[in-house]
């Protein structure tokens, strides 16, 4: 009966010392924690053992004619207060030459060559806005190429209060 114990009471203590040894095993450096391991400042492998896969920065695809003046459209419209027809023509000649214009910026032409091409595209579509749009709003249209989108709103603005305040 003795030797039952002192069996037992040895079997006990290996027991509690397995786990008070295991868990000062899992404490040690690869386990989690600061200090040791993964995610500490110490000893061990600082990295991940999983290969990162390198992002690339992807590139934007340049808009197409289409694209560029479908955006610039709503603003135009506005500007030359444009009605649906005078629009949708001011629009198919823009979509066409500014295909054009692309075009001719992926050949590379020398600078001379490409001014060349640049001013015969102007003319064909000057010919065109003229032989599409009452005279009063190809000139509009002129204009706001000359000074830009943003000025002319501005400018269509200020004509606005005026008239407002003269009304009043």
């Amino acid at each position: 009966m003795k030797n039952i114990l002192i069996l037992s009471r040895f079997n006990v203590f290996a027991v509690v010392l397995l786990l008070f040894a295991g868990s000062e095993i899992y404490g040690q450096y690869g386990y989690g924690g600061y200090g040791y391991g993964r995610g500490g400042y110490g000893y061990g492998r600082q990295r991940t053992g999983i290969p990162q896969a390198q992002e690339t920065p992807k590139e934007e695809e340049p808009k197409t004619a289409e694209e560029i003046v479908d955006a610039e459209m709503p603003s135009i419209t506005e500007a030359l207060q444009l009605n649906d027809f005078e629009s949708a023509v001011l629009s198919s000649v823009l979509k066409k030459y500014v295909q054009e214009r692309i075009e001719a910026q992926i050949l590379k032409l020398p600078p001379e060559k490409m001014r060349e091409v640049y001013e015969n595209i102007t003319k064909k579509q000057d010919e065109e806005l003229r032989a599409g749009l009452p005279a009063d709003k190809y000139e509009a249209f002129v204009e706001l190429q000359k000074n830009g989108v943003a000025k002319t709103l501005k400018k269509k603005k200020k004509q606005k209060k005026k008239q407002k305040k003269n009304k009043n």
